[in-house]
């Protein structure tokens, strides 16, 4: 019986991590990058994009930078990259200067800061979708993400789609 319930809050732990939901609809936003050049979501088509809402005050958020760093280093010429999105109220220079300082060289977009954002609620920071090729949203990190926990996501959905019978990019 103790396994049964180790199993399933497992298995819940795993879907309150990554709830998948299904969207009839690529989703798509649009937000200034750090140099005022406006960057969408769909400009990015055709790779998994994990998109990471931080911000310079969160301890949580500083910590995770150099895991998607260098998950996205290992995959951005491949298959999937990060797009991190500021929830701060700074100017673009001074940040510019702190993800230097961070050697962060993934695309950061801003927007100010609230709960409700582009893809949904962002309960607390860090907070993290990941967007499919196909532009759905197929899973959300509340709290830090690992970037071997996002490669075994993207596989197990890979795999997924080819059991229905579906093209994996």
């Amino acid at each position: 019986m103790r396994k049964f319930l180790t199993i399933k809050f497992a298995l819940l732990l795993w879907l309150v991590i990554f709830p998948v939901s299904v969207m009839a609809e690529p989703i798509d936003f649009t937000l200034p990058d750090l140099d005022g050049k406006e960057r969408s979501l769909s400009d990015f088509r055709g790779k998994w994009v994990l998109v990471n809402y931080w911000a310079t005050w969160c301890p949580p958020c500083l910590a995770e930078m150099p895991e998607l760093e260098l998950f996205h280093n290992q995959h951005k010429e491949k298959d999937a990259m990060v797009i991190g999105v500021a929830m701060d109220d700074m100017d673009s220079k001074r940040l510019k200067v702190f993800l230097e300082r961070q050697f962060i060289s993934y695309p950061i977009l801003q927007r100010s800061s609230g709960t409700h954002t582009e893809l949904g609620t962002v309960p607390a920071l860090p907070t993290s979708y990941l967007i499919s090729p196909e532009g759905e949203i197929v899973a959300r990190q509340v709290g830090t993400v690992t970037g071997e926990v996002i490669e075994n996501y993207i596989k197990k959905h890979n795999k997924q789609q080819q059991i229905a019978g579906r093209e994996v990019k």
